[in-house]
């Protein structure tokens, strides 16, 4: 699926999570996960045809992270560095100049957007960077951190619904009523 979007060098396609350890099979699987990597992988290529940057986040999280369950936190231990489950999904045609921003990587901290201690925000703006495109995993956690940020940052900020997918599929209409009511626009 390719959602038709006029790229431009002004723009930042930032694809959110989308490694192992989130899609299906992984430790904290989103169902429907695997199934977005062609219309991402699509994205990407439009994105990076028309000299837009290409960005990747990714939970690179220490082996005893506070999110994890056995430190008190609501999630299993998934996304640890250097392991199978961090690692991007590999269908992911990720181009070699795709900038990779890792988050959540403090013990003792927990982050769900790209924007969340990385200096990606700086980054952007000192690129030039006016919009920031959304897809990824998952919907109602990382993927609207992020857009939320975006925003908050002053991007202006458009989120590819179909190209993302919520942890709870029942929240994902909540999800992106609150995202436009915070001035994201939604592309369904």
């Amino acid at each position: 699926m390719t959602m038709h979007i006029d790229y431009g060098p002004g723009d930042a396609l930032l694809v959110v999570d989308m490694q192992n350890d989130f899609c299906e099979g992984g430790a904290l699987a989103v169902t429907g996960g695997r199934g977005l990597v062609p219309g991402i992988n699509a994205e990407i290529a439009a994105a990076a045809a028309a000299g837009a940057l290409v960005i990747a986040s990714r939970d690179w999280h220490p082996v005893d992270h506070a999110s994890f369950s056995h430190r008190g936190g609501p999630w299993p231990p998934h996304c640890v560095q250097d392991t199978p489950g961090a690692a991007f999904h590999p269908d992911l045609s990720l181009p070699g100049e795709a900038l990779r921003v890792s988050k959540a990587t403090a013990f003792d901290a927990d982050a769900y957007s790209a924007f969340d201690a990385t200096g990606l925000a700086g980054y952007l703006h000192e690129r030039g960077i006016t919009r920031v495109v959304i897809c990824g995993l998952a919907l109602d956690v990382c993927v609207r951190a992020t857009a939320l940020d975006a925003r908050r940052a002053g991007f202006d900020t458009l989120l590819l619904a179909p190209l993302s997918a919520a942890v709870a599929p029942e929240s994902a209409d909540d999800c992106l009523a609150e995202l436009e009511g915070a001035g994201v626009e939604v592309r369904q």
